[in-house]
């Protein structure tokens, strides 16, 4: 059913008419009703809600030396009752693997995203309130990085900075040190669009009647960036910050199968998915369930940040 107004005779949709109609709402009310029409949205939610649980809840079951641990006797077994997932080149449980690789696949993806953003807020946020001769040299840097292939960066970088940072023991767990170095490197290889997006918020909303009037009561420039400014382009860096999650992810997918990523004794997703490039059909469960994994969680978070644009665009009317 469509409702026409008498005054334009315009057709509105019903979404449109029952959000006129319906009584004031909060903006997370406002938030959660829109999210929650985004289906494919809520279906990442759930998705991601038991990747998490899988990679979280299958330590309670299996120890990392477990994970680790090789028999040689068990070496390229197919699934079976006592290895769902198979085994590996060394006898290592495949399912035991993915899930300590998923917990720090998921790790880098977070942590590359936390460092991605602080750049790129940082940068955006400088050259689009200042502007003028700062706004000129940063978006020059900015448009430079661009032009380098990030793949190329990423090769480069990881090839100079591996194994020049030693293995970290943390909570009884031994990690190795090529997981901070991986996590910087993506970090510092994908600032450059959220920095743009950032700046033209800046730009835009810089000019507004509030922020001139902050300006005019003596209020200082970084009080009116954190209290005015940057508050009011948190829907573009929260969507952009869920995307650059599945990119990490998938970003170190690919340099840990050129052999470049995380190096043992810690497993990831993506070098669990290395050691399978030899046994593509030979041994396809090595590849397929590790493979599998990362689609999902790449499809999920991708999901979830549509569904957040969809849900935080003022201007976006849910279908």
């Amino acid at each position: 059913m469509i409702d026409k107004p008498k005054e334009t005779g315009v057709p509105l949709p019903r979404v449109y008419v029952e959000e006129r109609e319906a009584p004031p709402l909060t903006l997370r009310q406002l938030f959660w009703r829109r999210f929650r029409r985004h289906k494919m949205a809520l279906f990442g939610i759930v998705m991601l809600l038991l990747l998490v649980l899988y990679v979280l809840g299958g330590s309670l079951f299996f120890s990392e030396a477990y994970a680790n641990y090789n028999d040689t006797k068990m070496i390229l077994r197919p699934p079976s009752r006592e290895h769902p997932f198979g085994t590996d080149t060394v006898g290592r449980d495949i399912l035991a693997r993915t899930i300590y690789g998923g917990q720090i696949s998921l790790l880098i993806g977070v942590a590359a995203m936390l460092v991605e953003v602080t750049l790129g807020v940082v940068i955006g946020a400088l050259a689009g309130y200042y502007g003028g001769l700062l706004d000129s040299l940063l978006m020059r840097f900015t448009e430079a990085m661009l032009v380098i292939p990030q793949l190329f960066l990423l090769i480069v970088m990881a090839k100079y900075f591996g194994g020049r940072v030693p293995n970290v023991v943390l909570l009884g767990r031994e990690f190795s040190g090529s997981v901070a170095v991986i996590v910087f490197i993506i970090g510092v290889t994908s600032w450059m669009y959220l920095a743009r997006i950032v700046r033209a918020e800046f730009l835009s909303i810089k000019e507004r009647e509030y922020v001139l009037a902050a300006r005019a009561m003596g209020t200082s420039n970084l009080q009116i960036i954190l209290r005015h400014v940057l508050p009011n382009t948190i829907a573009p860096i929260v969507v952009a910050a869920t995307l650059s999650v599945a990119n990490a992810i998938t970003l170190e997918a690919y340099i840990s199968y050129l052999g470049l990523g995380v190096q043992a004794p810690t497993a990831t997703w993506g070098n669990i998915l290395e050691r399978a490039a030899n046994y593509i059909e030979t041994a396809p469960w090595l590849w397929i369930f590790p493979g599998t994994l990362i689609v999902l969680t790449v499809l999920s978070i991708n999901f979830v940040g549509d569904g957040l644009r969809d849900a935080l665009d003022p201007r976006s009317l849910a279908k």
